[in-house]
């Protein structure tokens, strides 16, 4: 049987004897290496990484700028309606009103060549029925008052009248209608309260 270490010790004998000096350059040179393989590698890392961070920017960023486009249409088209609205929104008030205005017209012309009061007096009143028929139809309502309990909210108390009369706090008299819209009060009633003689 042939001895294994025998041509290792063979090959040792002939190979060429290595400085400490050699060993350490061939050491360095290998690390040398090594790094530029790992800072290649590094190198295609963050060309990578970059890519897919520039890639995910202008995603976003394009995202932003439909966003804001969107934002600056909705806002251009909310000042666009507001305006039409403060300028146009009373129109089917006023078509609705243009009724009464036409009978008055007609009401006018009547009493032109009308000697009777009472066909005048009947006139007016079919022209302020009419107006307070479109005056509801829009929701317009007057305030109730007289012969009420006074509230704030509805009234405005211009005189108070001590009496025996009434309850306190009753309306005696109404001065100037008031009128409201659904709920809002376009104008408090303006009224004459009772209050407790003294």
């Amino acid at each position: 049987m042939k001895n294994p270490f025998k041509g290792a010790e063979a090959n040792a004998e002939d190979a060429e004897v290595i400085s400490p000096e050699e060993k350490e350059e061939i050491k360095e040179e290998v690390k040398a290496e090594e790094s530029e393989q790992v800072s290649s590698s590094e190198e295609g890392n963050t060309i990578q990484d970059k890519n897919e961070w520039q890639e995910k920017y202008e995603k976003l960023n394009d995202q932003y700028i439909r966003l804001a486009a969107d934002f600056d249409n909705f806002r251009k088209r909310q000042a666009s309606e507001r305006e039409s609205l403060l300028k146009y929104g009373a129109e089917t008030t006023v078509i609705k009103l243009l009724d009464v205005i036409d009978n008055f017209d007609r009401g006018m012309k009547a009493i032109e060549t009308v000697n009777d009061c009472e066909k005048v007096k009947e006139c007016y009143n079919l022209a302020y029925k009419n107006f307070n028929d479109v005056l509801n139809k829009i929701g317009v309502e007057g305030i109730k008052a007289e012969g009420e309990e006074f509230d704030p909210n509805l009234h405005e108390a211009v005189m108070q009248t001590p009496t025996s009369d009434k309850p306190e706090h009753t309306i005696i008299a109404e001065l100037q209608k008031g009128y409201k819209l659904g709920d809002k009060v376009l104008r408090p009633a303006l009224v004459n309260v009772a209050t407790a003689e003294g």
